[in-house]
């Protein structure tokens, strides 16, 4: 459980992204690698491959990496956002200094067609 309350005398900035699932489904990941690696951690790839639909999850980070650069209003390399899972929860870890600048709060929903992202970011 998040403890919001440690946020409310932060500054918070928020993003939200929605992705049609099909612009992956377009490029089929055993054809377009590269593709997917210059967007996507090894680790992202191999936790999309999991499931019978990656896409959707696909879909559904990339949808969180741009929420996360609409939120902190930077140019960040979407390599350089990495989202993993923990507990069934997504989580955020930026490479470099911007790391160190905020905490985030996560949100995803998916499924065949589209998927949404929204970020909160709160600067530390």
């Amino acid at each position: 459980m998040i403890q919001y309350e440690k946020y409310l005398n932060h500054a918070f900035s928020m993003g939200i992204d929605i992705v049609n699932v099909s612009r992956f489904k377009k490029k089929p990941l055993n054809n377009n690698l590269d593709f997917y690696k210059k967007i996507f951690s090894d680790s992202e790839i191999n936790y999309c491959k999991k499931f019978s639909s990656p896409y959707e999850h696909f879909a559904g980070k990339f949808a969180i990496k741009e929420s996360v650069i609409k939120a902190v209003l930077d140019k960040i390399p979407l390599k350089n956002i990495c989202v993993s899972n923990s507990k069934n929860k997504p989580r955020i870890k930026i490479d470099g200094r911007l790391n160190k600048k905020y905490d985030f709060i996560v949100s995803i929903s998916h499924e065949k067609e589209f998927a949404v992202g929204v970020v909160i970011a709160f600067r530390k």
